[in-house]
Formats: structure tokens, sequence, C-alpha cells
């Protein structure tokens, strides 16, 4: 395999990351200025109306700082914004169930409602499936970059290992079919 074709794989997933990672910060930036922009009281646990979720000033605090970390991610690229992406989703799952089982309790300091939580295990799902295309699966290509990280003997062809020896070298034995060995 040449090397620019190793190097046009991993620009094509780095895309997919980057545009990913940065579609979800702009959203989660937008979500984040209106907030503040209406002067939402920061520690309200009954939260107020921002485009159609319940919001208080840290909830719109939280959303900039992670649309920054997601921003950085996508101007990053490659392998870092995949890992990025893929660890946020996580923790806006896990953000969906903490904040479903604090629902109506004074423990609810960023102001979740239920539209809140599907908001944060839909955002959760889109971000973790964005990180992790193309880097996890059990029928990736032979020519994606995380697959050939994974079996760099495989990136030269008929490689084998270096302290192999070959069966012809090996008195008595036949040669293997194909013509190796």
């Amino acid at each position: 395999m040449r090397s620019h074709d190793r190097t046009s794989a991993d620009r094509r997933l780095s895309r997919i990351h980057r545009l990913g990672a940065g579609l979800c910060a702009l959203l989660l930036a937008t979500f984040g200025a209106l907030g503040l922009a209406d002067g939402l009281p920061y520690f309200g646990t009954r939260g107020e109306p921002v485009a159609g979720l319940s919001g208080n000033g840290l909830l719109s605090t939280v959303s900039l700082a992670t649309a920054a970390v997601l921003l950085a991610a996508a101007l990053l690229g490659g392998r870092q914004a995949s890992t990025v992406t893929t660890t946020v989703g996580a923790l806006f799952v896990l953000s969906g169930f903490v904040n479903l089982a604090l629902l109506d309790s004074p423990a609810n300091v960023l102001a979740f409602r239920v539209p809140n939580v599907l908001f944060s295990f839909a955002m959760g799902l889109l971000l973790a499936t964005l990180g992790m295309y193309g880097r996890v699966s059990g029928g990736l290509p032979h020519d994606n970059p995380y697959w050939l990280r994974r079996h760099p003997n495989a990136a030269r062809p008929n490689a084998l290992p270096p302290n192999a020896v070959l069966p012809s070298a090996v008195p008595g034995r036949a040669a293997l079919p194909g013509g190796r060995g």
C-alpha cells in the first residue's frame, strides 16, 4: 500500500470526525449563548425555556465549555477528534441517566427536564457514533488507518515476522504452495 493512500483514508475519516465535532459544538454553543443572553438565573433548579429545552446559567456555561472542547477537537482532527468526540458522547449519555435520576429534586442544579434528558441521550449517541465512525468495527476495510495501526505487518504485502523461518530453509520440508517458502 502506498503512503498517500493511507493519508487519504486518514483525511476522509478525519473530515467526518471534524465535521461531527464542529457541528455539535455549534449547536451547543448556540444553546449556551442563548441561555446566557436571556440572563437566566445561574443556579435556578426550575429552569427557563431556551430553544425548546429547560436551562439556567450553569447549564449554559457548561454547554459553552463543552462546545469549546468539541471545537478544539474539530480543529485538531484525526484520532484526537475521534477520541474526544466519543468521550464527550459517553459523558452526555451518562449525564442523561444522572439527570434523569435527579429530576424534580433540589440536586437538579442544571435545571434538567425530560426534554433535556432526551436531548442528552440523542446528542450523546450522535457524538459517540460520529467519534467511533471508521474506528470501531469487526469488519473495517484493510485500507482503514485504524485497521492498519492494529495490524502493522499487514501493511507490507507478504510480510513475515522478523524471526520467521521459511519452510524451504528447514531440511526435509517442502515449500509452501503459492510460491512462499
